[in-house]
């Protein structure tokens, strides 16, 4: 298993939290200088907000964890394509390389609805999808499936 495969199953597990608590199902993993510094899932129904996305809470954790909210030499792991609102927080704490696995076709910022990653802000983001994504993809479907019974 190559590292990126490692932190992806790392936010799978995290993801499978959400989903124990039927939050969806989506992790996410800040890692620095190879080493794990935040890890969230979805918390948007249990806090009853709109932000507590995956990605926005393992940001703010690791912003916390390295009191800095400039995370240049962090890289994200999240197991579905960030949406806006968080790609919109990708870019503002300069995370430089982003992992995600199943596509949103629904909200995604970067292959699915829109780009935002292609725009030139003060803030070049790299962003790779489709690491482990059948496993991601099984996790939301299993959920979304679950709640149409």
């Amino acid at each position: 298993m190559n590292r990126v495969e490692k932190y992806m199953n790392i936010a799978l597990a995290e993801a499978k939290k959400a989903l124990k608590i039927n939050e969806v199902p989506v992790g996410a993993v800040v890692v620095r200088h190879d080493q794990v510094i935040a890890k969230a899932y979805n918390l948007r129904e249990t806090q009853k907000s709109p932000l507590a996305h995956a990605e926005i809470l393992a940001i703010e954790k690791a912003a916390k964890a390295l009191n800095t909210w400039r995370l240049e030499d962090c890289e994200l792991y999240v197991t579905l394509e960030p949406c806006p609102m968080c790609a919109g927080a990708i870019i503002q704490s300069r995370i430089p390389n982003v992992y995600y696995g199943a596509l949103d076709y629904k909200n995604g910022a970067h292959m699915s609805k829109v780009n935002l990653f292609s725009i030139d802000f003060t803030h070049h983001v790299d962003i790779i999808g489709g690491i482990l994504e059948e496993p991601s993809k099984k996790l939301l479907k299993d959920f979304f499936k679950a709640l149409r019974m």
